[in-house]
């Protein structure tokens, strides 16, 4: 070849061929390595113009010096070794710029014509530059997936190839087989041999076969964890991985364990369903809504006694069930419930399906069930059948009002017997007996005062209590009750008023609240001996009265329940305190009558304030 090319090819023809090949091509000659020729292509390598061919290497290309380059080309042509460069780092000041450039090169040495002696050195170069940078970004663009995977708060793994080859696995994920990092480069079936026979092999071919990413959650898997076959669940999903030909190569397995979520819905299943078997099997209607009040439940037996199908709304479920009297009053409760977040409790007459025309009276009960921010999540009611009791109690109120009008005339034939008996004594001079007489006759005030009050509670029970309006002057009736207890009490009892003026109302009625409001001020402060009296006329023209005593007190739980029918103080107090529990369910009722409200502001232990508000007109 060589004596073909020294025989048929001239110096210029050889130099024409380099300078038009495809390639970058140059020739050095001697110890300096003279430019000798440069094809375009190899110029462009370098970044420079044709001028340089003719000019020593170095001063062509100063940018080498310190670079391997020129070291390499001396040791070429001392010792005749060709050298081949792959992906060589090079700095080549390109437009006034120092760029970072990589090349294939190779530098083979260049013979006299008699192939004694080395003259030069033959350049052949390829700029991968665009093929390095691009790897690199590969490369870091691996690593930093796979840092993200191994730091990753989920279990992350990536399973290579058709025989899914565990190529990466975070901690987490070993965690997750419980497994070391010995199973990394094992097949799946060797790594973890328990998900044999389990749904797991066969998804992960259909993902790689289909090349479409599977998803599941709440998924079981039976994994040998701490040397023992255990039984889990997850969220997971297998995502094919693919090339720039869009084939799959990989598949990337990201899990969330939700064991301890699963197990806990089973447990709330299972206690659920012993609470909803619980709850048919007791006596009473038992019903549960959701944070809004649409019902969600019932139990079975309100579907016995209502005979209804499925689950009605609320309103629809009131309107077939409650007498006509009671539906408005359940809803606007219900309804004042919801908006205060607050349970209640009401007695209403449910329709009796199986008698025409009859209704039975159910107690019903609500109680929110709320969060830790006071949020209600839920609703919870029941309906107790108390048809015996009202029946009862409508018995009983009706004795009490028989007997309370009966005693009537013999307790005032005995109170004239013993103001009689009293006077005569005095007019004896019998003054310890008269004492006595007088004794009998407080006495008999007492029972007269709690006759009055059973009378006054068939009454209110039966809607006969009647109120007598007329105008009258507020002031002054404060002026006269608070004188007449004044003068049957060791207690001091000051008054601040504001002037209210003539207002329209029952007087008797509004003295008997005054009256009560005081006289239990008084009974329920033993160790104190002051009672503070308060009058104001209120923004809405209201006429304010307050009792405050320093006493007692009333629990925070109980206070809403001081005007309910026969309360009393509960525990050892009751025995302190002696009565029927009438006064203030009595005095509500005038109150409410009367247009006006009724409440009470206390601390268990420092005392209570009684309060109401009546009109001014009405």
């Amino acid at each position: 070849m060589k004596n073909f090319i020294k025989t048929n090819i001239s110096q210029d023809s050889l130099a024409l061929l380099l300078v038009n090949a495809p390639v970058a091509l140059s020739m050095l000659i001697g110890d300096e390595f003279i430019i000798q020729v440069a094809n375009p292509q190899m110029l462009q390598l370098w970044g420079k113009p044709a001028e340089v061919i003719g000019s020593k290497l170095i001063d062509a290309l100063p940018e080498l010096e310190g670079q391997p380059f020129m070291e390499i080309l001396s040791n070429v042509k001392k010792t005749g070794d060709p050298y081949r460069g792959y992906k060589q780092l090079a700095y080549i000041v390109r437009d006034g710029n120092t760029e970072e450039c990589y090349f294939d090169f190779i530098y083979t040495p260049i013979y006299n014509d008699d192939e004694t002696e080395i003259i030069g050195i033959s350049i052949v170069a390829t700029e991968v530059t665009e093929q390095v940078l691009a790897e690199r970004k590969v490369s870091e663009t691996e690593y930093k997936f796979e840092n993200l995977i191994k730091e990753s708060d989920y279990p992350i793994a990536i399973y290579k190839g058709e025989d899914f080859i565990i190529d990466l696995a975070n901690d987490k994920m070993l965690k997750t087989w419980g497994k070391d990092d010995s199973v990394i480069g094992k097949r799946i079936e060797e790594g973890i041999p328990e998900l044999v026979g389990q749904s797991f092999i066969g998804l992960l071919k259909n993902v790689y076969e289909s090349g479409k990413t599977y998803s599941a959650k709440e998924d079981r898997a039976d994994l040998v964890v701490d040397g023992k076959l255990q039984t889990f669940y997850y969220n997971f999903s297998y995502q094919p991985l693919k090339n720039n030909k869009g084939e799959v190569y990989a598949i990337a397995n990201i899990a969330v364990d939700v064991t301890d979520v699963v197990l806990t819905k089973k447990r709330l299943q299972e206690n659920e369903e012993r609470y909803k078997n619980l709850a048919d099997s007791l006596p009473i209607i038992i019903w549960t809504a959701d944070k809004n009040g649409n019902i969600d439940y019932y139990n079975k037996k309100w579907y016995d006694y209502t005979g209804f199908e499925g689950i009605d709304s609320r309103e629809d479920a009131a309107s077939k069930l409650l007498h006509p009297d009671d539906y408005k009053k359940a809803i606007s409760l219900w309804k004042t419930s919801q908006k205060n977040k607050q349970g209640y409790e009401i007695e209403y007459q449910f329709r009796n399906r199986t008698k025409e025309n009859s209704y039975e009276w159910f107690l019903g009960r609500a109680v929110p069930i709320k969060d830790e921010n006071g949020e209600v999540i839920q609703w919870i009611g029941t309906c107790t059948e108390i048809n015996e009791f009202k029946q009862f109690q409508q018995q009983k109120d009706n004795f009490l009002g028989i007997a309370s009008h009966e005693l009537k005339t013999p307790l005032t034939s005995l109170k004239l017997y013993s103001q009689f008996l009293e006077k005569n004594l005095r007019k004896q001079d019998d003054d310890k007996n008269a004492d006595v007489a007088m004794k009998m006759d407080e006495q008999i005030n007492k029972l007269t005062s709690l006759v009055n009050d059973l009378l006054d509670v068939t009454k209110i029970q039966n809607g006969k209590i009647l109120l007598n309006r007329s105008e009258f002057d507020f002031d002054e009736l404060v002026h006269e009750v608070v004188e007449e207890q004044q003068m049957s009490t060791r207690h001091r009892i000051y008054v601040e008023a504001e002037s209210i003026g003539t207002i329209t109302g029952d007087r008797n009625r509004i003295s008997q609240v005054m009256t009560n409001l005081i006289s239990n001020a008084i009974k329920y402060s033993p160790d104190s001996d002051k009672i503070q009296i308060t009058t104001k006329l209120t923004e809405e023209g209201c006429a304010h009265f307050a009792v405050k005593d320093y006493g007692i007190g009333i629990p925070e739980d109980k206070k809403e329940k001081v005007f309910e029918q026969y309360y009393r103080v509960s525990g050892s107090k009751e025995y302190t305190f002696p009565g029927l529990g009438l006064g203030l369910y009595i005095s509500s009722e005038i109150i409410k009558r009367s247009g006006g409200r009724i409440f009470v502001n206390s601390v268990e232990g420092k005392g209570s304030e009684f309060c109401f508000e009546v009109p001014k007109t009405n």
